[in-house]
């Protein structure tokens, strides 16, 4: 089943009376979405115990959670102090995740600092594979780890990189998100053939279950020459990508990814949006 929600929490939730991210399943389900990623992009802050209540209320209203892992991870860095700290997030994240009952962690790739992006790629391929392993050995194999496509063009996160580091082992789900990728190409995805020819290399890659169920992000980003430089909201109609293409070929090939929106503030509404709209085309 295709899900959709916000990552974080917008504007409209705390004007109608929300007070933290407990109170954000019941909202959810009440304006018909089933999806949620609790951000931990500053940090892994939330309690055992909170974390165990959002799982619980996330169950009785049908939401499905995710966790995004600290933004300042970097499974690339040539500093072991630095992948020493990486991993630690990743298993904070995960720890997070565990109480909470979700199953994928999001994970940035980081930067190629001073190195070439293959040497990168490489340092990338054996952190994750320790990652994967830390998590088995403290019984948290049952997380998914899911790389994310990168905005900005100096930043690990190509469509290609998150692909070839999600095949070294099949418990790696991609995270593509569109607005990166079509930022990072100064936007390069307008089109039904542009979504669709990344939906093949994925299928491609790794193969048809990741290929139907992988992880997106999906929000309109303002960019310049090098890239991402700000999200933005689906109002504005400047900067795209745009959705009913991609939402076209997800129906056209009965893929059931769970999406996240990540718009600017409005991420519910627009999330609410491409529900809609993907609901529509079966109508």
């Amino acid at each position: 089943m295709i899900k959709f929600g916000p990552g974080g929490n917008c504007e409209d939730f705390y004007a109608n009376g929300g007070k933290s991210s407990l109170d954000i399943p019941k909202w959810l389900d009440s304006v018909g979405l089933n999806a949620y990623e609790y951000e931990c992009g500053r940090g892994v802050k939330i309690s055992e115990e909170s974390a165990n209540m959002l799982g619980e209320l996330a169950t009785k209203y049908g939401v499905t959670l995710s966790v995004h892992a600290p933004y300042f991870t970097n499974i690339s860095s040539v500093e072991q102090e630095r992948i020493d700290k990486t991993i630690g997030y990743i298993m904070q994240s995960a720890v997070a995740a565990n109480n909470m009952g979700a199953k994928r962690v999001v994970v940035h790739m980081g930067a190629a600092k001073d190195i070439t992006r293959r040497y990168a790629m490489d340092i990338s391929k054996i952190t994750m594979e320790r990652a994967l392993k830390e998590l088995d050995n403290a019984g948290l194999g049952h997380i998914t780890l899911c790389p994310e496509t990168m905005g900005k063009i100096n930043q690990m996160g190509t469509l290609e990189e998150v692909l070839e580091l999600c095949a070294t082992d099949e418990r790696l789900l991609p995270t593509i998100d569109f607005g990166h990728l079509n930022a990072r190409s100064i936007g390069g995805i307008n089109t039904y053939e542009d979504y669709e020819a990344i939906i093949k290399k994925i299928i491609k890659k790794l193969g048809e279950y990741r290929g139907k169920n992988f992880h997106v992000h999906f929000s309109k980003i303002e960019f310049t020459k090098g890239g991402e430089k700000r999200h933005v909201t689906f109002e504005n109609q400047e900067y795209g990508p745009l959705f009913e293409p991609l939402g076209k070929v997800l129906y056209d090939y009965k893929l059931t990814p769970t999406i996240i929106c990540e718009s600017a503030g409005t991420q519910t509404a627009d999330a609410l949006f491409m529900k809609k709209y993907y609901d529509s085309l079966g109508e």
